[in-house]
């Protein structure tokens, strides 16, 4: 379905390149769900509109069903479009005000051609689309204030179902929403993969919701992938001392009667995330990594199979 070899995206500031993709590579099969996870500016959202092609990438190649896209045209791009979508993390932000929900969802059809239907075969489909997230037709009148951040976050999921997509990035499609609303999201989610034999590339920073819905889950940092493996394996032996860390801080339901909670040890990182701008030589965690080494700082950062698919990019792995 989909391959992404040694990505890389800068972006030129006035103190020099800042790489937020540094050479990142992963493949997502058809059907399944790669969950994406990492801190805040690890660059998760900016390899997800890489990928789309919202953000042209510098080096790297992407390849959508045997297809290269990484440096074709806009026009040759457009047909792959209809292929593959995105959900937006702010529900408000990315839809505009002026329209209303039925011309929001009814718009990529008609900039896309979709089976060349009439007006009132678009107008069956914009009331399908609102059915299948959990909405109703009489709400295709309305504007986005008028609707809560779910609503807006299922109106988003219905504008990106509208061209009959395969493959779906789910850019933090939670992150805005209250806790309650976040499992049904996931769940519809679910449900509509199964329904329509979708692919997702899943973002987020919920540990814990990334493994409910994720078949593997790739770790990020400073732009890189650390570690890469099935999503139970990753969760149960987690090798890179970042996801460990990461794991180590998701909270437990109830840590008075948990035996977890005392065979778990929390791991807290020192220090501040090194800039972009001038990242640490070797290995980028080795700044703050407790297990640290003298010869972390002349290694590089390379993912390598531990077994059975598990990769990881530490040597002491």
């Amino acid at each position: 379905m989909l391959k992404v070899s040694g990505l890389k995206k800068f972006f030129d500031t006035p103190d020099g390149k800042l790489y937020s993709v540094n050479g990142v590579s992963f493949e997502i099969k058809r059907g399944e769900t790669l969950g994406l996870v990492g801190e805040s500016g690890c660059g998760k959202t900016t390899t997800g509109r890489t990928i789309i092609k919202l953000y042209e990438p510098d080096e790297g190649k992407i390849i959508f069903d045997g297809h290269d896209i990484t440096n074709i045209t806009p026009e040759k791009m457009l047909p792959f479009r209809k292929k593959m979508q995105m959900i937006f993390q702010d529900p408000y932000a990315s839809l505009n005000p002026r329209m209303t929900v039925g011309e929001i969802v009814r718009e990529p059809m008609i900039i896309h051609g979709v089976n060349k239907i009439s007006k009132d075969e678009h107008h069956d489909r914009v009331n399908h689309l609102l059915k299948l997230v959990g909405l109703n037709s009489e709400q295709a009148g309305r504007y986005p204030h008028e609707f809560s951040g779910g609503q807006r976050q299922r109106i988003g999921i219905a504008r990106a179902l509208a061209v009959e997509p395969e493959f779906i990035i789910c850019d933090e499609p939670i992150s805005a929403l209250d806790v309650s609303i976040q499992a049904q999201i996931v769940n519809m989610l679910e449900d509509l993969q199964k329904k329509l034999c979708l692919t997702y590339l899943f973002i987020a920073h919920d540990l814990s919701m990334v493994k409910h819905i994720s078949s593997r889950v790739a770790v990020m940092y400073l732009g890189k992938i650390v570690e890469l493996a099935d999503s139970d394996e990753l969760y149960s032996r987690p090798l890179h001392p970042y996801t460990i860390s990461l794991l180590s801080s998701i909270p437990i339901p109830d840590p008075d009667k948990s035996d977890q909670t005392k065979k778990r040890k929390s791991v807290v990182l020192e220090g501040e995330i090194p800039s972009a701008l001038n990242p640490p030589s070797g290995c980028n965690f080795h700044t703050r990594c407790p297990k640290a080494k003298p010869e972390c700082k002349n290694f590089d950062t390379i993912l390598k199979d531990i077994g059975n698919g598990h990769l990881c990019a530490c040597p002491f792995a």
